[in-house]
Order: C-alpha cells, then sequence, then structure tokens
C-alpha cells in the first residue's frame, strides 16, 4: 500500500528552478535513499512533503493516519520544541511521548481517588474504576509500560552513556544532540521516517546499530544521506535527483548507479540511432526538392510531415560534473614523519583520555585513527598539530614535514570574509584569475564568489577549506573527518586526490567505503584508555574495513575466552606441559571453529541480502498486481528479515 506519493511537483524561487516534474511513490515498507550533489533540492523536497513550503505545481499524496517523523540536518544547532534547555537528555526523550506522560498523570490521579473515598469529585466509584480501566488498557497497548526503557535502551545503543543522559541537554555537544534528535526520532516509530543525513556524527559502532534498526523497521524510511556504505545497507530503492528532476530505481545505491548507467546508455544508443534516421530522412527530401518534378515535391513534402511527427529523443546530459582536484606535494619528508613517545593527556578534572601512546608514523602511510565517539581521535589530532600539549610524552615532528590541516569544524574560516577573499588572503601571489579558477574547480563560480563565509553550507565550507588546502606545498595531510558534508561527488573526488598524493596521510573518519579504499594502517583507540591500542597494518588494498572488523572479532574473542577462564588457585599446584599444550590446541580450535561460524555466517547474509533484492524487484515488477504472489513475498520477505537481523547482531554488524 502506497503510503506517500508526489505527482508532477515543480518548485522555483525567482528565475532558481529547484524541481521541476518530481514524480513518485513509496509503499509502507520502503526503504529509500535519496542521492545527489549539495544543492540539488533534497531537503527542499523534504519541505514540500512536510508542507513547509508551497509547490509551484503538483500535489502529494500522503495516506490518511500515517504519522511522519523528520530528522533535520540542522537539529544539533537547534532547541528542541517546548524544553527548556535544563532538561536532561533522557526527559526529552520522555517528552517525545506526550500522550502517554499525561495518561501516567491521569492514572495517578485516579488511583489516589479510588484510594480515598472521600474525594471522588462528585463521580462514583464505579465510573472511576470504567474509566480508570480504560485508560490502562489503552495505555498498556501503546507501549506505556515500556516507553521509559525503550527511551534509555535507545540513547544507550546511540553512544550515550549514564552521565550524558542525565546532563541538561544544553550542555550536549552538537553530535550528541543530532544523535539525540535521531533517538527521539526512532523512539516514536513514526509510518513515515524523514531522514536528513542521519550519520553525520554517528561513529561506527552507532552506523551499525542504526544500520540493523532501519534494516528491519517494518515502516516507510526516506534518507537523504551520501554514505554509501550506509545506503548499500539498508536502502532498497533509490531516488536520484539531478538537473531538477528525479527518477527512482529499485535497488540500493550500488544498484542504482548501474542501472543509471545503463540507462544513460540505452537512451544514448536509441538517440544516435535516430539522428542517423533523421538525417538520412533529411538528405532524401533535399535530393526529391533538387530534382524539383513535380512527383519529387509531393514526396518531400510527404516525408517532411512524417519527419514532423516523430517524437524526438532528448539526448541524456552527461552526469553532473563534480569537483576534481589533486594535492601539491612539496619535497619529500624523512622516513619518519611523526614520533610519538608514551603520549598521555587529561582534560581537567576528567579521567585520563589518552594513555602511554606510542606512535611512529612512516612516510607515504595513510594512517586511519578509528575508535567509538569520545575515545579521543580528535584530541589526538590536535595534539599531533600542537594545539594541545600532552600531559605526558612528546611529539617529535621528523624532518622536512610540511603539514597541511583540515579541521572537522572548518574554524580555520573568517566568517566575514567572501570566498574569494578567504582563499585569497591566504595565497597573495597569485591572480585573481588563478584563484578564480581554483574555486571554480570547487564549484565556485559567477557571483557565487562574493557569498559571505559564515552564510555558506556545511558541504560549501567543507570544499572552501579544501581550495585552501590544495594550493599549499605539502608532503603531510592530516585530516579531522573530511567527508562530513561533502556529497557522493566530492567523495570521490577527495578519494582520487588522496590517491595521487605522494606524501602522508592521516586522517580520523567514520566514513567506512572512505577508510577501506584508502587505509594501509589503523589505528584503533576502541577500548582506550584501558586497553592499549592496536596499531595494524591493512594487508590488502582496498580491504581495509574488512580487515578492521575481522580484527575486532578476533580480539573480542580472545576477551571473551580469557574472561571465562577460571581463575588458577594460588595453593593448586602448576599445570604440566602437556597440560598446557592441550589447552592452547583446544583454544585455537575453537577460535578457529569461531572464525569458520563467522564466515558462514557472512556467507549466508551476502545471500540473504541477494535474496531480498531479487524479491523487491519481482515485487515493483511481475507480481505488483498479483495479490496472491505478493502475499506469499511478503511472507518470505519478512522471514529473511527476521533471519537477517539475527546474523547482523550475532556477527556485531
Amino acid at each position: 500500500m502506497i503510503a506517500l506519493s508526489t505527482e508532477n511537483l515543480s518548485l522555483s524561487f525567482g528565475t532558481n528552478t529547484i524541481l521541476t516534474g518530481v514524480s513518485f511513490s513509496a509503499d509502507e515498507c520502503d526503504r529509500i535513499g535519496i542521492i545527489g550533489a549539495n544543492g540539488c533540492g533534497k531537503s527542499t523536497l523534504f519541505k514540500l512533503i512536510l508542507g513547509e513550503l508551497e509547490p509551484d505545481g503538483g500535489s502529494i499524496y500522503i495516506s490518511k493516519d500515517k504519522s511522519i517523523g523528520i530528522l533535520r540536518q540542522d537539529d544539533a544547532f537547534c532547541d528542541f520544541e517546548g524544553e527548556d534547555g535544563e532538561a536532561s537528555a533522557l526527559e526529552v526523550m520522555y517528552n517525545s511521548f506526550p500522550e502517554l506522560l499525561e495518561a501516567e498523570k491521569r492514572l495517578a490521579a485516579l488511583e489516589a481517588m479510588l484510594a480515598d473515598g472521600n474525594d471522588t469529585q462528585g463521580r462514583s466509584k464505579e465510573s472511576l474504576v470504567s474509566e480508570y480501566t480504560s485508560l490502562n488498557e489503552r495505555f498498556i497497548r501503546d507501549g506505556g509500560l515500556e516507553f521509559r526503557g525503550r527511551c534509555a535502551s535507545t540513547l544507550s545503543k546511540m553512544g550515550f552513556d549514564s552521565d550524558s543522559m542525565s546532563r541538561p541537554f544544553s550542555s550536549l555537544s552538537g553530535g550528541q544532540r543530532t544523535r539525540l534528535a535521531l533517538s527521539r526520532e526512532l523512539c516514536r516509530e513514526p509510518d513515515i521516517l524523514m531522514l536528513d543525513e542521519p550519520t553525520n556524527h554517528l561513529d561506527m559502532e552507532t552506523l551499525g546499530w542504526l544500520e540493523s534498526f532501519l534494516a528491519a523497521y517494518k515502516k516507510c524510511v526516506l534518507v537523504i544521506s551520501h554514505d554509501r556504505y550506509f545506503l548499500d545497507r539498508i536502502t532498497n530503492k533509490t531516488l536520484c535527483i539531478e538537473y531538477h528532476k528525479a527518477k527512482l530505481y529499485v535497488g540500493n545505491y550500488t544498484g542504482s548507479m548501474e542501472q543509471r548507467r545503463i540507462d544513460r546508455e540505452i537512451q544514448e544508443k536509441h538517440y544516435k540511432n535516430q539522428q542517423k534516421e533523421i538525417a538520412r530522412q533529411e538528405a532524401y527530401i533535399a535530393q526529391q526538392r533538387a530534382w524539383n518534378r513535380e512527383r519529387n515535391i509531393i514526396a518531400a513534402e510527404s516525408r517532411l510531415k512524417q519527419l514532423a511527427k516523430i517524437e524526438r529523443i532528448e539526448r541524456p546530459k552527461d552526469a553532473p560534473k563534480g569537483i576534481s582536484f589533486k594535492f601539491s606535494s612539496s619535497i619529500a619528508s624523512g622516513n619518519d614523519v611523526i614520533t610519538l613517545k608514551d603520549i598521555s593527556f587529561a582534560y581537567p578534572s576528567s579521567p585520563t583520555l589518552i594513555k602511554e601512546l606510542s606512535l611512529v608514523v612512516k612516510r607515504n602511510d595513510r594512517l586511519f585513527i578509528v575508535g567509538p565517539n569520545g575515545c579521543g581521535k580528535s584530541t589526538l589530532i590536535k595534539i599531533l598539530m600542537g594545539r594541545l600539549t600532552p600531559t605526558k610524552g612528546y611529539v617529535d615532528m621528523g624532518y622536512n614535514v610540511n603539514v597541511g590541516y583540515y579541521d572537522q569544524e572548518n574554524q580555520n574560516l573568517i566568517p566575514s570574509n567572501t570566498v574569494l577573499e578567504e582563499l585569497w588572503s591566504n595565497y597573495r601571489t597569485l591572480t585573481e584569475l588563478e584563484i578564480r579558477n581554483t574555486l571554480a574547480r570547487f564549484r565556485f563560480t559567477g557571483d557565487e564568489v562574493y557569498k559571505l563565509v559564515g552564510e555558506l553550507s556545511g558541504g560549501e565550507r567543507a570544499r572552501l577549506t579544501l581550495s585552501k588546502l590544495i594550493l599549499s606545498d605539502i608532503n603531510l595531510l592530516i585530516l579531522d573527518e573530511p567527508t562530513n558534508h561533502l556529497d557522493i561527488d566530492s567523495r570521490e573526488a577527495l578519494e582520487e586526490a588522496i590517491c595521487g598524493f605522494d606524501g602522508t596521510v592521516i586522517t580520523v573518519s567514520h566514513d567506512r567505503y572512505f577508510l577501506g579504499k584508502l587505509a594501509t594502517r589503523l589505528l584503533d583507540l576502541t577500548g582506550c584508555p584501558s586497553e592499549p591500542p592496536t596499531d595494524m597494518t591493512v594487508h590488502k588494498a582496498g580491504d581495509g574495513y574488512e580487515e578492521l572488523c575481522r580484527d575486532r572479532q578476533r580480539r573480542a574473542l580472545l576477551s571473551s575466552e580469557c574472561a571465562s577462564e577460571p581463575q588458577s588457585d594460588i595453593s593448586a599446584p602448576s599445570a604440566s606441559n602437556k597440560d598446557i599444550y592441550l589447552q592452547n590446541k583446544k583454544q585455537a580450535a575453537d577460535a578457529r571453529k569461531a572464525q569458520r561460524r563467522l564466515e558462514r555466517l557472512a556467507a549466508e547474509q551476502k545471500q540473504i541480502e541477494a535474496e531480498l533484492e531479487a524479491i523487491e524487484t519481482e515485487m515493483s515488477g511481475e507480481a505488483a498486481y498479483d495479490y496472491v504472489r505478493l502475499s506469499e513475498l511478503d511472507t518470505k520477505k519478512n522471514a529473511l528479515e527476521e533471519r537477517l537481523l539475527e546474523i547482523y547482531e550475532e556477527i556485531g554488524v
């Protein structure tokens, strides 16, 4: 059943066309990824659906009695409606269920009146009992007994500990407030869940949980995201917006991009064939007219009428041009680029965040620093940049090292500058033409170069920061969350630029696709400071994320085995060499068995995901009007999704 649909939706601001002729529909269980370059109209489409903007033309249909939940890009910077700023994160979650809170108060009042027989406000006891029974049944049916526990559980899975849950939400960071806003919407479980860039500020662990949640969500989801790995895991359809129009594809991001390429090739072929036929007909008409006899003129006029009736195929437009750049490099640095010796760090009145970290970064390493939010990744980057001083240990910068730094919050930009001034003020020796050419490569053209930096969107600020970096002579790139706010085309351009960079790269990133493609070395801070960080080399190019997952599973398995071993009695005799050998042999066998099981589950996971994709295709195609077949497919789909969720939980996705 259709939950939401649009028909020929169009919107313009003056002469600036945003969307034109947008038509698509979303079924109740669809999970649709909405993709397109920054500024193409994705967030505007959400505002049209919510009624915040009035379309110039077209219509929007939302199924009766369907509730809508929305997470906006800027929720991290807005106060939560109706909250006083001192409410804790947990109270903000509770307050998203006003009907249940009101029912709780009324039930408590009824209980008090029933307990005090003299204070019944003029009503009979039977009337009070009847109201209490009816309200209590509705309260239980609507989830009144478990909504508080669900709120706390959701916050916990989104990375909030007990201290963060009890803090006033006004004191939370932007990332925490984004996760709080997302948690509110997930807890409400609306019929149509609309998410605008939900993966910003989420670490890999939280992303894995969110993917599992959305993959099992039985209601309609519309999600705007530039995270390719995330889109591939949760979506079954993709709405691609380009050149003000939109087209809906069946399949996840990777599948839709392949279908998009095929469609463009087919349309290009049809266009060329038609152009050949038109040219042939026009040559025939010209020839008949040249002969200039009566019958030739009649034949030419007849053929001309036929030609006028042909419905012309529009030449397919090339994909929107993305940014393209490469990093300049200076002279080669020494072999040891950065040396960290016994680094420890703690903020004032806070526990130790980084403890006795020693590390040597070599020339041409592409080192990715990973770990959950709050483990000290950005703090470590600031120590490397000299912006924070370690409480213990030292940092030694190598010979001939020239550093280029990308700050995830773009704090190196001056809000009062124009885009042109911001870049030109850093490179006074360049001409205005050279500065403008550089900005044009990052999609700042025409009057856009006179926009104030303070008025730029997150994606525009990120592109401006990158434009400043490429003009620097550097051999060490330090990047803190460089893909945040970048669209997919810009992320791919950044990946290509880093691949072609002949220097050293140190980066913090939660983008698993980005990490998997580029990492040659990983520093995993998971478990710090109680456990030492894991420094591992990526053995197969392009396999960084998979190797990280396998290493974490191996360490978790070893940790659980150690925890399950009974503590040895001090007075007991020491084990013989044979006993130790047999014990080690058994542990190795158990580890191999567990690894084989993980491999079997991974294979089953891929098989189920392929089956689900095939079912989605059939349900949208051949079986769309066969209700018996649709019912069979829906039953099979539900069973497969349940099994897939079990696999996700077991392998820790």
